[in-house]
């Protein structure tokens, strides 16, 4: 199997394995329990903690949930029915939250994926409460200025909300936020933890009420096995940052090339997180596509919106046609990607669907 999906999920790393074994074998204690065996629990908590913390900005602190969905559910409820303007390519836990907590504002995007700052500076007005926009897009790869966002948020006495999940350990969050969402499985941690950063000073009303086992009012039993494997992703994250930054640009840019012409890449070329290649060929029929190359991983957009029946309400807002986001892949690659399986997979892929036009 050749997996061409890291939006969706990426490969667990070893080293982040071999920290959740000794918690999952033997270290079973609870770690808010007073003896011995939870304080050592609950030291492992805090050194993950630290270490999942080192890649976010000093002014704040992070509370670890079950995930990022949790985390931007938690961002929302916990200020109370709000005005808030976000962007139309946000990941349904922002736009659906955003839509059960108040008033709410969804800017358009340019045919390149990017927010109309324009549009941007007229919305956030007085009275607004919050401003959510993604870091790194989970469909398309685009890298909003997230920064020119959180100066329009404070200007307007608004805070900032990012989704950092497909950009956390990649790209620099922003310093200014006050609010960041981040999950372990986009970053080769485990599936089932995440993380809502909040700045100093900020406040939220509890989602989960219980034992407020986090300092920040989260309840629920933390699972130390699960914040080992993230703090050691997070670990890895800082220290191959540069290296995994380099590889995926090369994989990107060989990935163009091997496909060649009759694909268009969806959104920006330039302001791109490069593990992500979103592109559509004219008449596709994607569903046949993965049908033929059961033993190559890809996807026809986000993993958590598969099996609606619905285009991509992303490729949707860039303008393109019902038929346009239907013909469209995703390829995510990144740190184990070799050039080798790419090419192989890309090839093959390239092949199929020039088979499709001749078929047709």
């Amino acid at each position: 199997m050749t997996y061409l999906d890291y939006q969706a999920t990426t490969p667990l790393a070893p080293e982040a394995l071999a920290a959740m074994l000794p918690w999952l074998e033997h270290g079973h204690a609870n770690p808010h329990s007073p003896h011995a065996a939870g304080r050592r629990a609950k030291a492992a908590v805090e050194v993950a903690r630290e270490q999942v913390a080192a890649l976010l900005p000093a002014n704040g602190a992070v509370t670890f949930t079950s995930g990022a969905t949790e985390a931007l559910n938690w961002a929302f409820s916990g200020l109370g029915p709000s005005r808030t303007v976000t962007i139309a390519t946000e990941h349904a836990a922002v736009l659906e939250s955003a839509e059960a907590h108040g008033d709410t504002v969804v800017l358009p995007v340019g045919q390149d994926g990017l927010v109309d700052l324009g549009a941007a500076r007229a919305a956030i007005v007085p009275g607004t409460a919050l401003v959510a926009a993604m870091l790194v897009n989970n469909e398309i790869g685009v890298v909003q200025p997230v920064a020119a966002l959180a100066e329009l948020a404070h200007a307007a006495g608004a805070l900032f909300l990012c989704d950092a999940v497909q950009g956390y350990g990649r790209v620099p969050v922003p310093a200014d936020a006050d609010l960041i969402a981040i999950s372990a499985h986009k970053v080769h941690g485990p599936k089932g933890i995440g993380a809502l950063w909040i700045r100093d000073g900020v406040t939220l009303a509890p989602l989960l009420h219980g034992g407020g086992q986090e300092a920040a009012g989260r309840s629920g039993t933390l699972s130390p096995a699960l914040c080992a494997g993230f703090g050691a992703a997070a670990v890895l994250a800082a220290e191959r940052g540069a290296t995994d930054a380099a590889h995926v640009a090369t994989l990107f840019d060989a990935a163009l090339a091997v496909l060649g012409g009759g694909w268009t890449v969806n959104g920006s070329v330039a302001a791109r997180y490069r593990g992500n290649l979103n592109v559509r060929r004219a008449g596709l029929d994607v569903a046949r596509l993965m049908s033929e190359l059961r033993d190559v991983a890809f996807s026809a957009g986000s993993a958590c919106a598969s099996g609606s029946g619905r285009s991509s309400h992303v490729l949707r807002a860039l303008g393109l046609s019902e038929a346009e986001a239907r013909s469209s892949i995703r390829l995510g690659f990144g740190r184990y990607t070799t050039q080798a399986e790419l090419f192989d997979a890309l090839g093959r892929i390239d092949a199929a669907a020039r088979a499709q036009r001749i078929a047709a």
